[in-house]
């Protein structure tokens, strides 16, 4: 790894991967050099068919900053045109995680802020430090909020709890987002934690775990709907092999082997 390289992608033998972002100096921030990086990763992994649950987390004091502030004040100087092109890019860039097949995690082991908690609301599941500060303080910097936050927060607290936090936009602790149901607690490392839970859906069945996700990211806003998705997709899965592996190793009281066919 070279000093400026802004993020690493290490695979782990059980096909979660682990993504940390490595400018802890400045806390990680969304530059223009990290967003291109993360693309990248992003598009190698939506191919990679070995590829079984997803972590992110960054290096030293802080998850993620948010957006480069010095690049986001340059947008200032450009057409309203052209800074909508250049943000919606951004925005969608940084979202592109919730375009995986598989479960993504993010292990939040400091500052969260702005599009940086926003990244984290976008993974599937979220574990925190106590000590992390998490808040979307856009409109303390006269800014509107970005990065689909006013889908993604509401989602997770609520629609009172996400106007309170996005009309002052004050900060709150690693241990108030678990109160509030923004992030789960994490053990005495968050990565370690995180890397559990990779691990245990490292070992179920891809295929029903990636249809699983597909069901939970369409929001099914019925039971009939929710029905009817199910009596498609559960009918898949008791055609593969890891449905007859599933059955055979609960019948021999072992752990099933899964791959995903």
């Amino acid at each position: 790894m070279t000093a400026h390289q802004p993020l690493t992608v290490e695979w782990r033998d059980n096909g979660v991967v682990v993504v940390t972002f490595t400018n802890p100096a400045k806390r990680n921030p969304m530059s223009a050099e990290l967003t291109a990086h993360w693309s990248e990763a992003m598009r190698e992994l939506r191919g990679a068919a070995e590829l079984r649950a997803v972590v992110v987390t960054g290096a030293g004091p802080a998850f993620c900053s948010g957006a480069d502030l010095g690049e986001l004040g340059g947008t200032a100087d450009a057409d309203l045109m052209g800074a909508r092109a250049h943000l919606s890019e951004f925005y969608r860039t940084w979202l592109s995680i919730r375009n995986l097949p598989v479960p993504t995690i993010a292990a939040v082991n400091g500052h969260a802020i702005g599009a940086g908690l926003a990244l984290a609301l976008a993974c599937d599941l979220r574990y925190v430090v106590p000590t992390a500060r998490l808040g979307v303080p856009f409109v303390q910097l006269g800014l509107h909020a970005g990065m689909a936050t006013t889908a993604l927060l509401p989602e997770a607290v609520g629609m009172q709890r996400a106007r309170e936090l996005l009309f002052t936009g004050r900060v709150i602790s690693g241990a108030e987002a678990v109160e509030l149901g923004i992030a789960l607690p994490a053990g005495e490392s968050v990565l370690d934690t995180a890397l559990d839970t990779a691990a245990q859906i490292a070992g179920a069945a891809p295929i029903a775990v990636r249809l699983t996700k597909t069901a939970l990211a369409a929001g099914q806003p019925s039971v009939e709907q929710a029905l009817a998705w199910e009596a498609l997709a559960q009918p898949v899965t008791t055609q593969t092999a890891d449905f007859t592996e599933g059955i055979t190793a609960r019948r021999e009281h072992r752990r099933p082997h899964f791959l995903g066919r």
